[in-house]
């Protein structure tokens, strides 16, 4: 779990009070607490509460991928995607007091290989315009104003031709500026862009938005807000379990997954069906 003071601490106290033996191992830093689940998982530990935003959660995967340990969350995050996708919510004094009702479930989740090597993911891999932002984001400023610092960065494209890049799904090339490959429903804590996605499943839902026009993206938008994206012109929502993303030459385009930068073209986004145990 991250350094977050007393709110985590009072978190302990609650599930200390309901029964549970805990032992709090903070984070030391970048991939640290990929590190520190898998050691507690190989010294016998029979649950990881991993306390962050989806960042955090996401490195705590890469310890726990195929592993029979349940994984709980207990969100404290920029935007805690995976928390409002589960029905948490954001409060942690909640969260943790509601542990003892969550039953453990055995979930798919994704693989990506690409320029950085293979890294799991829980949630969600973006590809094109939201990895740039991702890629570019202004870190202080995030610190500062939380999820308003991924706006002002989507702002500041308007107006700039975006790169588009070839997707294949299932045999079929797609061409696109931001592929969204998705476990969740959920978007950035606020919006709703893949509908038919649900973690239970084991498949994705892929995503499309075509196009190069940064402004064509201020129509996309007003379709996820009040949703009525399925149908409209130059979307295109489809199920799909292995999806391969060819190289741009002399382009550099961009990969995250669950919020943080992750390599970049060519890549291959696969599902990894049986491999988490997740409470829900």
């Amino acid at each position: 779990m991250k350094r977050h003071g007393s709110v985590v601490e009072r978190a302990v106290e609650i599930l200390v009070r309901a029964g549970h033996v805990v032992t709090a191992a903070p984070t030391t830093g970048p991939g640290a607490a990929g590190l520190i689940a898998r050691e507690k998982i190989d010294r016998g530990t029979d649950l990881i509460l991993a306390a962050g935003g989806d960042g955090t959660i996401n490195e705590v995967v890469q310890g726990m991928a195929r592993s029979v340990v349940p994984l709980g969350i207990l969100p404290v995050g920029t935007a805690n995607v995976l928390a409002n996708e589960l029905g948490i919510g954001v409060n942690l004094a909640k969260a943790a007091a509601g542990i003892a009702g969550l039953v453990p479930k055995r979930i798919a989740i994704g693989r990506l290989t690409a320029s950085e090597g293979s890294r799991y993911f829980l949630m969600m891999a973006g590809v094109g315009l939201d990895a740039h932002i991702v890629y570019n984001l202004n870190l202080p400023l995030k610190r500062r104003l939380g999820k308003v610092a991924y706006w002002i960065g989507g702002f500041s494209l308007l107006g700039r031709r975006l790169e588009e890049f070839e997707v294949r799904v299932d045999g079929d090339s797609h061409t696109c500026s931001f592929a969204l490959v998705s476990r969740v429903r959920n978007y950035g804590g606020d919006l709703e862009i893949a509908s038919g996605a649900d973690l239970l499943d084991d498949q994705f839902e892929v995503v499309l938005f075509e196009g190069p026009s940064s402004s064509r993206y201020l129509k996309y938008f007003l379709g996820v807000a009040f949703k009525r994206l399925n149908g409209m012109e130059g979307v295109r929502a489809m199920p799909a379990r292995r999806i391969i993303l060819p190289g741009v030459k002399d382009r550099r385009i961009y990969i995250q997954v669950d919020g943080e930068y992750a390599g970049r073209l060519p890549a291959t986004v696969e599902i990894e069906a049986d491999a988490l145990t997740l409470l829900v």
